[in-house]
Formats: structure tokens, sequence, C-alpha cells
């Protein structure tokens, strides 16, 4: 019996399409299944081999630009760390920083409130206040009974429509959200003299005594309101300004309150206190409320908070651009060491300290640096251990130095405040404002990105190919080698069938 010979063109379509569909793990496919029956050899292994150095080409690539992107996002972030230090250093020279303004205070804001009425200022000095009464509202109680029909009760001479079968809560809260109404209603209860009928107490919405004409009047007589007779008269304010005469007010909150002249030329003769809003919130007693009122000057508070604000993002930034700085770059981490020793942000932070110990030469020597009103980076050395942080650049606010310089002189502060905001923005702004060094290099940065991510396509494209390629080529030797193997076995076996001489 003879055997017949393996087709060729049948085992080298058998290779083709076994390794057709195989291809390196490293450029995304699964692994390579060429097993090698014919010749013995490990042809996946020796494809990966042949393609190891082109699949490094890639992974370089990939980590070029996963650092540029980690660059970016530091610089991103650096960036923005700046642009706030600069806002605070424009905040610093603002004219609204040194604004005049009034501080108006109560020594017992519980019982006397005093605000500025407007924006024009109010008498300077101090005022004693004594508040025997508040003001109150006038109220009436009346028993309401539910009606069958359709009904409207006229309060004060203003019409509240009442629908048919409605309830006593029904007929308050119609009241409360009528912005037009006098009065406010409240629902008590049930009326212990008639059980059907719920109590309402209507409260006049202004508060003081009552005109000649009555106060919460329901005319004409309504049959859903009985009055109870539990009626209260509302009440007057009555208080003192400075022991002067008694004085009233319909309201608990009086703006340009009558006082006492202090001086007493004219007996009981009164002047008004301008731009001043006085809240009487209970009675003060045998102990009067002292309410004063400050001569206009800048608010060193709000001085000493904007200053504060500056230093806190300004060690928050150098931090940031010094630890970026000092990371060292890693060999097996493309993210670390993106901005090590930078020389740009070098320079950068360089020129922000000094200018932090700068002098502005037109000013006069008594107050023309940031030192001379606080700010610095405090002693380094001295009779206690090295401070770190005064090492890093880090600063600190001396708030007496301002205080004092603020009180002794806060027009020369101003004036330094003003030269050295302009300087210093102007030099932050260079590097991280728009348009600036860093907005330049993030642009050129995410140019090269783009580019990186066509080569890596452009390479992984190649590499694909050449990787079918060689998977071609060794089926090809396969089948090949499969055909010699079949016509050597079949020669074999037909010179074994020969008879033996």
């Amino acid at each position: 019996m003879s055997s017949q010979p393996i087709s060729s063109s049948t085992s080298a379509t058998s290779s083709n399409q076994y390794a057709s569909g195989s291809s390196l793990s490293s450029l995304g496919g699964g692994g390579l299944q060429i097993t090698g029956l014919a010749s013995g050899l490990n042809t996946n292994a020796i494809v990966q081999a042949l393609m190891a150095a082109q699949q490094q080409q890639v992974t370089n690539l990939q980590n070029q630009q996963t650092g540029i992107t980690t660059l970016n996002k530091q610089l991103t972030s650096i960036q923005t760390a700046l642009q706030t230090v600069a806002d605070d250093a424009k905040a610093l020279g603002s004219p609204t920083l040194f604004a005049n303004t009034q501080t108006i205070s109560s020594t017992n804001s519980t019982l006397v409130g005093a605000t500025a009425t407007g924006s024009n200022g109010a008498v300077v000095g101090s005022y004693s206040l004594s508040v025997t009464a508040l003001a109150s509202a006038s109220q009436r109680t009346f028993s309401f009974a539910s009606q069958a029909s359709a009904n409207t009760v006229t309060i004060d001479g203003h019409d509240t429509n009442v629908a048919a079968g409605a309830s006593a809560q029904d007929f308050v809260n119609a009241i409360n959200n009528d912005k037009n109404a006098s009065v406010w209603a409240t629902v008590l209860g049930t009326d212990p003299n008639n059980p059907s009928n719920q109590l309402v107490v209507l409260s006049e919405r202004q508060t003081g005594a009552p005109s000649s004409s009555g106060y919460v009047v329901v005319q004409p007589s309504n049959p859903a309101l009985t009055d109870t007779g539990n009626d209260v008269a509302g009440t007057n304010a009555q208080y003192s300004i400075n022991n002067g005469p008694p004085q009233q007010s319909t309201s608990n909150t009086i703006g340009g309150a009558a006082v006492t002249s202090a001086s007493g030329d004219t007996p009981g003769a009164t002047q008004t206190v301008p731009g001043v809003t006085i809240s009487l919130n209970g009675l003060t007693g045998s102990t009067p409320v002292t309410v004063t009122v400050g001569s206009p000057a800048p608010n060193q508070q709000n001085i000493q908070t904007a200053v504060q604000k500056f230093i806190t993002d300004y060690n928050s930034a150098i931090t940031q651009i010094q630890t970026q700085l000092t990371q060292p770059p890693s060999s097996s981490d493309p993210t670390q060491g993106t901005l090590y020793g930078d020389t740009d942000l070098q320079q950068l932070l360089g020129s922000m300290r000094q200018m932090m110990a700068s002098t502005i030469s037109s000013l006069p020597d008594s107050m023309n640096s940031m030192l001379d009103a606080g700010v610095s980076t405090g002693a380094s050395t001295g009779t206690g251990a090295i401070s770190q942080s005064a090492l890093a650049g880090n600063l600190t606010l001396d708030t007496d130095a301002l205080t004092s310089a603020l009180t002794t002189n806060g027009s020369a502060v101003k004036a330094m405040f003003t030269s050295w905001s302009i300087k210093f923005t102007s030099l932050v702004d260079t590097e991280a404002g728009p348009g600036g060094t860093i907005s330049v290099r993030l642009q050129n940065d995410t140019s090269q990105s783009s580019w990186l991510n066509t080569q890596i396509q452009n390479l992984t494209e190649a590499n694909q190919i050449k990787q079918n390629q060689l998977v071609q080529e060794f089926a090809a030797m396969e089948a090949a080698l499969s055909q010699n193997q079949s016509t050597s076995n079949w020669l074999t076996s037909q010179l074994n069938s020969l008879p033996t001489i």
C-alpha cells in the first residue's frame, strides 16, 4: 500500500490560516501561535525577539509623551498658583483696600445695635443709649367661624377673599401670603367659649401706638369673625440718648436718631446723628449701651487679611515650585522629575525672592520695601534653631509691625504697596500670565505631544505590518518543510515495498 505525498499548497494554506490571526501581544493582539510542527523551532519566540527592538522604539516614544503630559500638568498647576499670587499682589495695590471706612460699634449689640445708614459717613463720637420700652404691634383676637359661602373680609380697608368652607388656617394663609395686607394672622386653637370655632389673632404689620382711628379695623362687621375683646394696643419704643429727654419711635429701628446736645447750649434742643441706624433690641435697664462711631480711616483688619492671603498663596506657590525642581528623574517612571532643575523656574524663584526684599528707590527710607511693613522670611538664625521655612524663602507677617506702620503713616504704606504691587505683578505675569513664558511652553509641549502621537501611530502600524510579514514567512517555511518531509516519507515507503533480492 502506497502513501500519497501531502500537497504543498494544502500545507502552506493551512499554515497561513493558522498563523494569520496571531500577533505579538506587545502590539495589541493575542499571543503568537506558530508551533513549528515541521521545523521544531519556537517560531513564536523568534518573531517576538525580532520585533522587540521595533516595539522598544514605540515604548520610548510613549514614555516621552507621558513625560510631556505630566510636565504640562505640573506647569499648569504652577501657572495657576502663580496667577493667584499675582492677583493677591494686585489687591494689595488696589486703591479700594485703603479706602476710608468708619467703624461703628456697640458695647452690647444684643440690646442696641448700630450700623452705617449709607455711604456718606456718620458723625464721629460716642453716644449713650438707654432703652425703657420697645415698640410693639397692636393685635386683636377673633373667633373664626367657617362660612358655607364665599366671603370677603375687609381689614384696615384691605379686602381678603375667603372661599366657601374655608378653615381658620385657610383664612390665616390667605392673609399672610398677601403682600398688600396690613396685618399678620395666627391660629391660636379652639375657642373655649365656642368649640366649633377657632381663635385667630390679627396683629398689625407696623409697630407703634395706634392712631386715633383705632387698629385692626374689620369693617363692616363680618359673620366669619367675632371680636373676643382680647385686644392689645401697640406701643412706641421709648429711649433716651446721652441722658437727654425721653424719645419715642413707632419702630425699633431708628435712623438719624434724635440726640440731646452734649453741650447743653440750648436746654432741650436736639440734633440728629446722620448716617447711623440704631436697632433697639432689648431694655438696657440701669446700664446704658454706648455706641461709638470711629473716625474715617482705612480698615486695618482688611489690609492685614489681604497681606496674609498674599503670604499664604506665595508660600504655597514657591513650595510647589521647589518640590518639582528638586524631584530627580526616574529611569523607570517617566512621570518623575520632569521639571528637575528647570532653569526657567529657578530664575523665576530667585527673582520673586529678590523682589520681596528689594527697596523702591523713589520712596522714603522709612517705608520703601515689604520688610518695612512686616513682611519677611523671618530670622533664619539666632538664639533658637534655624528656621527651615525661612531658609526655603517662605514669608511671614509681623502683625505688630504692620499695625504700627499703618497707624503712624498709613499713606506711606499705601504708596509702598502700590509701587511694589506693580513691579511684583509684572514679574509674575511675564511668567504665568496670558501669553507668558509658561503659556508658550505649554503650547510647544502640546504640539510636541501631538507629533509624538502621530509617530507612535505610524510606527505601531509599521510594526504590525512587519510582524505579519514575519508570521507569513515562518508559515511558508513550515509548509515547505512539511512538504519535503511528506515526500521523503513516501519515497521511503516505496523503497521499502520493493521485493528483496
